[in-house]
């Protein structure tokens, strides 16, 4: 676990000598109102990612759209059977958008409309692949089978509730410890935790890449998940006196 030194903080001293002479319900009874110190301390934590999510097209053209769609579904269920085959369970495939369109080409004549010369049928698929070493051999796998645009990877954690807590955790003592620094550079006590609230909580933001399917090679597709980061800060206020 590390902790990020970059972090915002707010340093407010307030009235330490507000009140010296009020009254306490007419008993005479002089009372200084505290004031406070706020901080907001950061804690980040880095874990590997232990899932990926692919997403896939399988892209087909023909003369006519009935042609395309046929080709495209003969085409698209192999690539599904394939990821079954390879381990992938039925909860971790789902369409991710299919589409028919007309393609057009121009016409030599310029005063003629373009012309429909065919269709192109897409058809979309997400997989979730939670054994990443698995990753490359089921990217090649995708490709191999038909799958004729990679349109990114992303990797994420799949429990990061964990890790939120461990850099929130974090997060808390960094701010006591900054109040201690400050109110000790300012010449006075750090008293008791006034408020905690936390402004801000950051998940790790997924890797994406990128291929295309002329990129394939006969072996497995070399990926790397590298780390992520979990980032979270808390703001704490504290009384201080003099």
């Amino acid at each position: 676990m590390k902790i990020s030194a970059p972090l915002v903080f707010a340093l407010a001293l307030i009235g330490a000598a507000g009140a010296a002479n009020a009254q306490d319900n007419g008993a005479g009874a002089g009372r200084a109102r505290p004031g406070q110190i706020t901080i907001t301390g950061e804690g980040s934590v880095s874990a590997a990612p232990d899932i990926a999510t692919l997403s896939t097209n399988v892209v087909t053209t023909a003369k006519s759209a009935r042609e395309a769609t046929e080709a495209n579904s003969k085409a698209m269920t192999a690539v599904i059977e394939r990821f079954k085959a390879a381990g992938i369970e039925a909860r971790d495939l789902s369409t991710s958008g299919f589409s028919v369109q007309p393609r057009y080409v121009q016409s030599k004549q310029q005063d003629e409309a373009p012309r429909i010369d065919g269709y192109e049928v897409r058809n979309g698929v997400t997989v979730r692949i939670r054994d990443l070493s698995k990753l490359g051999a089921i990217l090649d796998t995708a490709i191999t089978a038909g799958a004729n645009q990679i349109n990114g990877i992303s990797f994420d954690v799949a429990e990061p509730s964990a890790l939120l807590d461990k850099a929130g955790t974090a997060a808390v003592k960094d701010a006591r410890r900054r109040a201690e620094l400050y109110a000790d550079a300012a010449g006075v006590k750090l008293g008791r935790v006034i408020a905690i609230a936390e402004p801000s909580m950051e998940g790790p933001r997924p890797m994406m890449m990128a291929a295309r399917a002329d990129f394939a090679k006969s072996s497995a597709v070399p990926i790397e998940a590298g780390e992520r980061d979990f980032n979270v800060r808390i703001r704490v206020t504290y009384e201080i006196s003099q």
